[in-house]
């Protein structure tokens, strides 16, 4: 797969690779924007503290992938997902979507090869259907030192 970046119509999102080469399904990946401190009630999940700053977050569609993803750049009234609750915050912007794999199987092996260089602030957020032990499908990008 070719990866080449790609605006959005709207100017403010980067496809990688673009959009209109995607599968029908798969697993995509968020790079979000949190411009400042954030407390979101996470449907059932519960209340949490987003500091800001660069987050990842790992998803999976078995069907309609572009669409999943599209709703999520263009947002939602509805709140179906963890995610959508995230996003709805002030302050938080998509900044990229990366296909990360076309087998929907690989969605917790694909959020494990970013999570290890990040921090979980909102234990079982978009892993409540995981069977391979992930803390969260969301990190926060940590700096490392040195």
């Amino acid at each position: 797969m070719t990866v080449k970046s790609t605006p959005h119509p709207s100017g403010l999102v980067t496809f990688v690779p673009p959009l209109d080469r995607w599968p029908d399904r798969g697993v995509y990946q968020l790079w979000l924007r949190v411009s400042v401190d954030l407390r979101v009630t996470v449907g059932r999940l519960g209340r949490f503290r987003f500091p800001a700053g660069l987050y990842v977050y790992t998803g999976r569609a078995s069907r309609a992938l572009r669409a999943r993803v599209l709703r999520h750049v263009r947002g939602s009234p509805r709140k179906h997902w963890h995610i959508d609750y995230l996003l709805a915050g002030r302050g938080v912007r998509i900044e990229r979507v990366a296909l990360a794999s076309d087998n929907p199987r690989e969605e917790c092996a694909c959020h494990q090869a970013v999570g290890w260089h990040g921090r979980y602030v909102a234990p079982g957020f978009g892993a409540c259907d995981c069977r391979q032990g992930c803390s969260a499908h969301l990190c926060l990008i940590v700096k490392r030192a040195g």
